[in-house]
């Protein structure tokens, strides 16, 4: 293993995360009132894209794997549109995932699947970069001692990040901090509530059933959002710490 490798690994992921910080930062300069909380739908799209093009020409630009031997238009063709079907696939998948985990199923469904367009844009993206619309080749990697270079040792790290990230983020929504974003009451409980009593505290009650609405899933993305900076950070130093150590196939 170079010490060449792993720096092209810690430059591309520092691109990576200046990514998601350009996403928080420039469309604030064309769109006004633009938040992460106030705007989060939109900044989610945003985000997403912005992710996506700094992968698409990190791949193009570094090429971390050798070139495959058909180069055709229409081979590559094929093999772009099989990519765009299976990252759809993940969007679906997710959001079927997290329906099961209780996210509405009718209601709020533009929230729930663009919670799954930035979780594939994390982990599905960079394995379709890396690795192509290849199943083996994923099952490959994200086994056991199945890695072949630092580059999917790295998406190995990501990609478990943004998953942990994502899942951690869901745990302070039912937590009694008295924030919009957390309530999980129903706005016909809180109607009842209100009849029945009519204190501060249920009108409060009342007013964050209805801001609910507007707010899911903001610390389920930004739990991902986080575990992936964090994967995009400690995986080269990680790589870095361990590289006496850690072998792979094609060396």
């Amino acid at each position: 293993m170079k010490d060449n490798d792993i720096k092209r690994l810690l430059y591309a992921h520092l691109l990576c995360i200046f990514s998601v910080i350009l996403s928080t930062f420039i469309p604030s300069l064309f769109l006004e009132r633009f938040s992460i909380l106030e705007t989060h739908l939109t900044w989610l799209c945003i985000c997403s894209v912005f992710v996506t093009a700094v992968n698409l020409v990190l791949y193009l630009v570094v090429k971390p794997n050798a070139p495959s031997k058909r180069s055709s238009l229409s081979h590559k063709v094929a093999r772009f549109l099989k990519c765009c079907i299976y990252f759809l696939m993940s969007c679906f998948c997710f959001h079927v995932i997290f329906v099961l985990y209780g996210a509405p199923l009718i209601e709020l469904v533009l929230e729930t699947f663009l919670f799954a367009v930035i979780l594939s844009t994390f982990t599905t993206v960079p394995c379709l970069c890396l690795l192509g619309p290849n199943i083996k080749a994923w099952l490959r990697v994200f086994s056991r001692n199945g890695v072949a270079s630092i580059w999917e040792n790295s998406l190995q790290i990501t990609t478990i990040s943004s998953f942990i990230g994502s899942w951690l983020g869901a745990f302070p929504i039912p937590l009694d901090w008295e924030r919009p974003w957390q309530c999980s009451l129903t706005e016909g409980r809180c109607l009842h509530q209100e009849k029945r009593g009519g204190t501060l505290s249920q009108i409060f009650t009342y007013g964050c059933s209805i801001k609910t609405t507007k707010v899911w899933p903001i610390s389920c993305t930004l739990g991902a959002t986080f575990g992936y900076v964090a994967g995009l950070a400690v995986s080269p130093l990680w790589i870095y710490w361990n590289r006496k150590r850690l072998t792979y196939k094609n060396n």
